[in-house]
């Protein structure tokens, strides 16, 4: 997606989450990214090491005309003002949580113990599929894209921020 949008940055949440903050990272990504980018500044975010167990040193991120932020809670309440489009891979838990363990190895079998939990907490107070506005489904011949059940503009999404310097996806 990134090559079809001419080499469009992409911001993957690995990088902004942590063992101890799977998913109490709004703030960090709020302050060290959305807001600087909104403003028509370079982000500077700390990358979060998954081997070492701690943020490393800040990396850039300059303005572009879309950013494509990547990951697991990319589509929650906090964020769905300053997306221009919120896309929603369709696969089964199951099948995501399985690639997930082969990717990280028995090094992060106690994290993945922990993440089935959190993740099941955090879409069922934050739900994100809903406000898709497509969903991108695997097939044997590569991804289908599809109308997500998002519609219309709804509660969370009243004006986006989209018409600034950067579009976020």
């Amino acid at each position: 997606m990134a090559a079809a949008l001419g080499g469009a940055p992409v911001l993957h949440l690995d990088d902004i989450a942590s063992h101890d903050e799977p998913f109490a990272w709004t703030g960090r990504l709020l302050t060290q990214v959305i807001e600087p980018l909104g403003h028509g500044g370079t982000a500077h975010y700390s990358p979060y090491d998954w081997h070492a167990r701690r943020f490393g040193p800040p990396r850039p991120l300059p303005p572009a005309p879309v950013i494509l932020v990547e990951g697991v809670g990319a589509g929650r309440r906090a964020l769905r003002p300053f997306l221009a489009r919120l896309l929603w891979m369709e696969l089964p838990r199951e099948e995501s949580w399985t690639r997930g363990r082969a990717r990280d190895g028995a090094e992060q079998r106690d994290f993945w113990a922990e993440w089935v939990r959190a993740e099941h907490e955090h879409f069922s107070e934050d739900p994100s599929r809903p406000y898709a506005d497509l969903l991108v489904a695997q097939s044997r011949k590569g991804y289908e894209v599809l109308p997500g059940p998002a519609r219309t503009v709804g509660p969370d999404q009243t004006v986006t921020h989209r018409d600034g310097p950067s579009a976020v996806c």
